[in-house]
């Protein structure tokens, strides 16, 4: 990057690239049903340059241990034949399958594989990721938790607390041993919890924790945001929590875990059996800034900074957010009329281009 000596007005923005700790599918491709091809691989990480995604974390959730171990393992292998698209992915997101076994807080994920933490097993499937899980969700509800935590946060791997119905008691005891984040926070919970204490405001009152939120419009209502940005500021960021819908047609489909869903044309997807229950998320991280903008809950330039600086922050590598002379050129170019992406450059190389068809 050089140095620029003069802006006019009329320029776009330039922000650092966004970085999505939380994908778990995108454009009609899933990390978790299949493995992927090597061109499955490049299509969602090109789709994720359109929203001006520089860096995800493929997210890989709850399942047989052998199934993670096979789905991570494929994951390594296209991704060694990818080349320069491979640096898009930063590392992955494992959730669960160390989470509270309760229908609420257990969300989506299947019953039959949540357990309690398990090093040795852990530590298969980071062998098979070739060290690369970068980032854990758990509860601390079970009696294992708090070594465990320690551990993994000896081993370099951040620890988030999610799908969670741990007491105010095993909260402190996981922020303690080193948790770090709240995934997507006020989701994967009960739909009625006391007033207080709840798992909620025992998070929101660890100062040492992160918040990840989904921004949506559907997830949590804008006032609830509000609330979780005046508590957090800059230590909230944005996360997509994308299933493989994210970025397809309104529309019926079918799903291997939700079975009939719905996706509406404001982005919500929903059991179409069951509109009030959602399937999942179906929107991507640009969305959610722009979300955060409109709705008054953040300025623009600070929705950016929940996209870019502040996860890159977190998961330990601000080499992306540096914008002096002579840096690495990773970032987006956002047109400030339309509010549109232009282009998305990742170390010097346009990945995207708006009008081009190659781009």
């Amino acid at each position: 990057m050089e140095k620029l000596e003069k802006c006019e007005q009329d320029l776009p923005t330039i922000a650092p690239g966004f970085i999505d700790l939380q994908v778990n599918g995108y454009k009609g491709m899933d990390f978790n049903y299949k493995p992927l091809t090597p061109e499955e691989w490049k299509n969602i990480i090109l789709s994720l340059a359109e929203v001006g995604v520089t860096e995800f974390l493929p997210t890989f959730i709850t399942n047989s241990l052998e199934q993670l171990e096979a789905n991570i393992a494929a994951a390594e292998r296209a991704l060694e034949q990818l080349g320069e698209y491979a640096s898009f992915v930063r590392g992955y997101h494992l959730e669960g399958p160390y989470l509270s076994k309760e229908d609420g807080p257990r969300g989506a994920h299947d019953a039959r594989y949540v357990k309690a933490p398990d090093w040795d097993e852990f530590s298969r499937l980071q062998e098979a990721a070739n060290g690369k899980i970068k980032l854990l969700t758990i509860s601390p509800e079970w009696e294992e938790s708090e070594a465990f935590i320690k551990k993994a946060v000896d081993s370099g791997v951040k620890i988030a607390i999610g799908h969670t119905a741990a007491n105010t008691d095993q909260i402190e005891k996981a922020a303690a041993s080193g948790a770090s984040l709240s995934t997507h926070l006020g989701n994967g919970a009960h739909v009625q919890l006391p007033r207080h204490p709840n798992y909620i405001w025992d998070q929101l009152a660890q100062d040492n924790l992160y918040a990840s939120v989904i921004a949506d419009g559907h997830h949590l209502p804008k006032n609830v945001l509000k609330v979780f940005q005046k508590v957090k500021r800059e230590k909230m960021f944005l996360i997509s929590d994308s299933v493989a819908l994210a970025g397809m047609p309104p529309g019926d489909y079918e799903t291997a875990v939700g079975g009939q869903v719905t996706l509406t044309e404001d982005g919500r997807l929903h059991l179409k059996n069951e509109p009030r229950l959602l399937a999942g998320s179906a929107k991507n991280i640009w969305q959610g800034v722009q979300y955060l903008a409109e709705e008054n809950i953040c300025s623009f330039p600070e929705a950016i900074e929940k996209a870019s600086i502040i996860p890159r922050r977190f998961i330990g590598d601000s080499a992306y957010n540096d914008f002096t002379a002579g840096a690495s050129a990773t970032m987006v170019v956002i047109n400030r009329k339309t509010r549109t992406i232009e282009q998305t450059i990742k170390e010097g190389k346009i990945f995207y281009k708006a009008g081009d068809e190659n781009g």
